[in-house]
C-alpha cells in the first residue's frame, strides 16, 4: 500500500526563513501549506514551478479563527496534516531600545504573535495529527532566548517563552505521538534581519561572528536542514528539545 503524502504547515512563509522552510520541505516530498499575513504569491510559484504541491494563505496567528481556517483548509485540500512550522513572528516591526523605553503595544506584539500565535496554531492543528496517528511540531526560538540579547528585550523575552511552551506541549503530546521541538537560530541575513538593523547590518554582524565558534552569517540555507531533521522520521524520539543554529554560540 502505498504511503500517503505528508503535508506541512509553515507560518510566516512569505519570505525569508519560512520561504525557504517552505521549500525545503516541499523538495523533500511534502505538500505544503504556506501562511502568512503578507502574500504567499512568490513562494507559492516558486513551489509550484518545482513540481511541488502547495496551497497558500493569508493568517493572522493570533485569532483562533484564522488559525482554525488554515488547519480546515490544509485537510481539505490535502488530506491530513504531519508537520506545523511555527515560523511567524514579530521581529522586523519591533523597535530596538532601552527596556524602559519599549512601548507597551510592542512589548504586547512580541508575545501576541511569538508566543500566543505557536499556541493557537497548535490547538488548531493538533486535533488533525492525532487522527494521522502523529506528527511534529517546530517552534522557532532565537538565540537571544538564551544569550540574552540586549536592548531587544521584548523579542527576546517572547522567544524564551517559545522554549518553555515547547517543553510543556512536548510533555502533554508524547502520548499523542505528537513531537514539539524547537529551534534557536542566531542573527540571520534575511530581509526582515535587514529592515530591523538597516545601515547597521555589517557592523551587528561583525560583532555577532565574535561570539560564533564557526565565523559565518547564518543564511537561511543554513538552517533548513534542522528543520527538515525535526520533521521527519530521523528525529522520531527527539521532543521538548531546543536545537541551537548558531554557529556555536551558546552550549546547552
Amino acid at each position: 500500500m502505498e504511503q500517503a503524502q505528508r503535508v506541512a504547515i509553515v507560518t510566516g512563509a512569505a519570505r525569508g526563513l519560512g520561504a525557504g522552510y517552505a521549500q525545503a520541505l516541499a523538495q523533500a516530498g511534502y505538500a505544503v501549506t504556506v501562511t502568512d499575513l503578507r502574500d504567499c504569491a512568490a513562494t507559492r510559484e516558486s513551489i509550484a514551478a518545482a513540481g511541488g504541491r502547495v496551497l497558500a494563505l493569508h493568517t493572522d496567528v493570533t485569532r483562533a479563527a484564522d488559525t482554525r481556517a488554515m488547519a480546515e483548509a490544509t485537510v481539505a485540500e490535502f488530506g491530513r496534516i504531519d508537520v506545523l512550522v511555527n515560523n511567524a513572528g514579530a521581529f522586523s516591526n519591533l523597535t530596538n531600545s532601552r527596556f524602559e523605553k519599549i512601548r507597551e503595544e510592542e512589548w504586547d506584539l512580541a508575545f501576541a504573535v511569538n508566543v500566543k500565535g505557536p499556541w493557537q496554531c497548535a490547538k488548531a492543528v493538533v486535533p488533525h495529527m492525532r487522527a494521522a496517528g502523529g506528527g511534529s511540531i517546530v517552534n522557532i526560538s532565537s538565540m537571544a532566548s538564551v544569550f540574552g540579547r540586549p536592548f531587544f528585550l521584548h523579542y527576546g523575552a517572547s522567544k524564551g517563552a517559545v522554549i518553555g511552551l515547547t517543553r510543556a506541549l512536548a510533555r502533554e503530546l508524547g502520548r499523542d505521538n505528537i513531537r514539539v521541538n524547537a529551534i534557536a537560530p542566531v542573527m540571520t541575513d534575511t530581509p526582515g534581519m535587514r529592515e530591523t538593523v538597516g545601515e547597521h547590518f555589517a557592523e551587528l554582524a561583525e560583532a555577532t561572528l565574535k561570539n560564533q565558534c564557526l565565523r559565518k552569517t547564518l543564511e537561511v540555507s543554513d538552517q533548513v536542514g534542522t528543520v527538515l531533521y525535526l520533521a521527519g522520521d530521523m528525529s522520531r524520539f527527539v521532543t521538548g528539545q531546543t536545537l541551537m543554529v548558531d554557529g556555536g554560540t551558546v552550549f546547552l
